[in-house]
């Protein structure tokens, strides 16, 4: 994996984004969250189409921090099955990535 990835979350409103996202980065897990609003999900659970009106969190972080944050995340989110993916990134500017290594402790 890549030293520096974006990891997507959603979450059921803004409050509940914005607490996540306060988590991390009291925690040190992610340097920066976007939380962009309105994100219209749609997905299968538990065998029913669903369609919900969500926030995505848009998350820089180390790949050394994705286990903590996985961890942090799933103790403050009220989904069962939180969405936690993370993307590497393969290029960006170079000292925008060692800010977010900077600061970060993993």
């Amino acid at each position: 994996m890549a030293k520096h990835v974006v990891v997507l979350v959603t979450a059921p409103s803004k409050d509940v984004g914005r607490e996540i996202g306060q988590t991390l980065l009291e925690r040190r897990l992610a340097a920066c969250i976007n939380v962009v609003p309105a994100v219209e999900s749609l997905y299968v659970w538990q065998g029913e189409v669903c369609d919900d009106e969500e926030v995505l969190l848009v998350i820089k972080t180390t790949a050394a921090a994705f286990d903590a944050l996985v961890t942090a995340v799933r103790n403050v989110h009220p989904y069962d099955v939180p969405e936690i993916i993370a993307l590497p990134i393969a290029a960006g500017f170079q000292d925008y990535l060692d800010w977010i290594s900077e600061s970060t402790d993993a």
